[in-house]
């Protein structure tokens, strides 16, 4: 439905069951990078995220602490969810939560029109239930529990005994589109990435696909089935439509149109669920599927994957009241591969923010500002003639930009940022070579020093529009710094070296100061 131009991209909606964790802020913040690039490519990027209110675990955690599920979602989404945004800088477009009217209404207009094509039927089922997944659980996903649940099954995430269920439901045919959605991952082979995500979906369904229990009727904290009050929608059936009723499904056709299909990125533990039942509900009810469904890897701690339970979680602000939102952003988004497992480490976290960010993007910027300040009392050089060293430099700043761009276009945000990094260590070569220092002693090398320091601002300055969507505070002092024309984040980043900048340079402050603190 899109006329090519949007770019709509979604995280996960995030239980409320508890406080957010840095798993949480990395998806965040790689779908906010993407989003942010797109944007500055002249695009109508949308970046949508919420929180995920109904369902079993949302109840239990809520009476547990002697609250209704509503007030304890409130509390969630105002005290944790949404200043995480804050915390890690999210420029997001709209934030939906699945207790808001729009989503509630809209969902069960979706529900009853696969009602009334015939989709959903009655039956019951018996099953393992996992209420820490909110999922039915089949014996390939349950692993010999150890400890206190040696000799019993548990969840393969969760490391704990999955209840047996059995309940009359209502469930929507999903096996009659195991053909049309082996079609479309054959024909579109960039609808689930990374290729081992792909994978590991096609053999799922080429093992069969059963039908989909879609409604509880043992608790009532959910939406209502429409045609039935005496059951609620199942979470997950519920939550998925989350990027549709928040495009405009069911209440704004011309932004619905204008913004879909999404591309998803979400953590390859829910990727079935994005990559299977999904794009089966849509199919059902004709709409078109996702653009691309992406299964980043998990953060591991200690060799696990982070959790709260298992006390490897670790909140944002621990990293960013001590390194800035800046230095998460890019340690994450350089360090991890996007798409495979990575694991943190606060020694990784300090060498690199030394070592690449301090040292090598900060105090080059510092060094370029502070030579045209001493050396032009801060007036950029308009220079002459160039040699081919300072044209190699100019060819970088393209070539980095092209190589950045095609990284993005795969979602590879490591790469891009690898790409753009080749320009922060050739121009501190560079810099080191021409030793403006020294052409500055001898009035007969003026000419020549004009030259290596407009070169150098002109590198900089692309460095600061191609990084903006990465490290946005940083991007945007050293943008005011070198006088660049409006803001940074307005530039076509697809042409970065084009930038344009004002007559003078102002003084810079550190842009990553040295912390001297030891932490973790």
């Amino acid at each position: 439905m899109s006329d090519g131009s949007s770019f709509y991209i979604t995280t996960p909606i995030f239980y409320v069951n508890d406080v957010p964790h840095i798993g949480h802020a990395y998806t965040e913040v790689a779908a906010d990078v993407l989003a942010r690039w797109h944007r500055q490519s002249g695009e109508d990027a949308w970046l949508l995220t919420g929180t995920d209110e109904h369902g079993q675990k949302i109840l239990r955690t809520a009476t547990a602490n002697g609250v209704t599920p509503k007030e304890w979602a409130d509390r969630l989404v105002e005290t944790a969810w949404k200043p995480l945004l804050k915390t890690v800088d999210i420029r997001n477009d709209d934030f939906i939560r699945t207790t808001d009217v729009r989503h509630e209404v809209n969902a069960q207009k979706f529900l009853q029109h696969l009602y009334d094509s015939g989709h959903i039927y009655t039956g019951e089922y018996e099953g393992f239930y996992c209420v820490g997944c909110e999922e039915y659980k089949q014996p390939s996903d349950l692993i010999d529990g150890v400890g206190e649940y040696a000799g019993q099954q548990v969840c393969a995430i969760h490391s704990i005994p999955c209840e047996l269920l059995h309940e009359k439901n209502y469930f929507f045919r999903m096996s009659t589109f195991a053909d049309q959605l082996l079609a479309l991952y054959e024909e579109n082979p960039n609808f689930v990435q990374p290729a081992s995500a792909r994978n590991e979906v096609i053999s799922f369904v080429k093992q069969g696909l059963s039908d989909l229990s879609i409604s509880r009727s043992s608790f009532d904290w959910g939406i209502k089935v429409p045609w039935d009050d005496s059951h609620v929608v199942y979470v997950w059936f519920d939550a998925l439509l989350n990027y549709i009723t928040a495009a405009g499904y069911g209440h704004d056709d011309e932004k619905f149109s204008r913004l879909w299909p999404a591309t998803h990125v979400v953590g390859k533990d829910i990727l079935r669920f994005h990559a299977v039942i999904w794009p089966a509900m849509l199919l059902a009810a004709g709409i078109e599927v996702p653009r691309q469904v992406f299964g980043h890897g998990w953060l591991l701690v200690g060799g696990e994957k982070m959790s709260k339970s298992k006390l490897t979680g670790i909140a944002p602000n621990q990293i960013t009241d001590t390194f800035g939102s800046d230095a998460f952003r890019y340690y994450f988004m350089r360090a991890i591969s996007f798409g495979q497992d990575g694991s943190f480490s606060w020694e990784d976290l300090s060498a690199r923010y030394q070592s690449e960010l301090a040292n090598g993007f900060g105090n080059l910027a510092s060094r370029v500002i502070a030579m045209v300040v001493r050396y032009c009392d801060g007036e950029i050089p308009v220079a002459g003639d160039f040699s081919e060293a300072d044209e190699l430099i100019r060819g970088t700043e393209k070539r980095v930009t092209d190589a950045a761009t095609l990284a993005i276009g795969h979602l590879a945000i490591h790469d891009a940022i690898a790409a753009i990094w080749e320009l922060v260590d050739e121009l501190n070569g560079y810099i080191t070579a021409q030793e403006p220092w020294s052409l500055a002693k001898d009035p007969a090398d003026r000419d020549r020093l004009e030259a290596v320091l407009v070169t150098a601002v002109r590198g900089l300055g692309t460095l600061a529009v191609l990084l903006s969507p990465v490290v946005p505070q940083a991007t945007a002092k050293l943008w005011t710094a070198l006088g660049g024309i409006g803001l940074v984040t307005d530039q076509r980043i697809d042409r970065a070296w084009e930038w344009t900048g004002g007559p003078r340079v102002s003084p810079l402050e550190a842009l990553f100061p040295r912390i001297e603190a030891t932490v973790g």
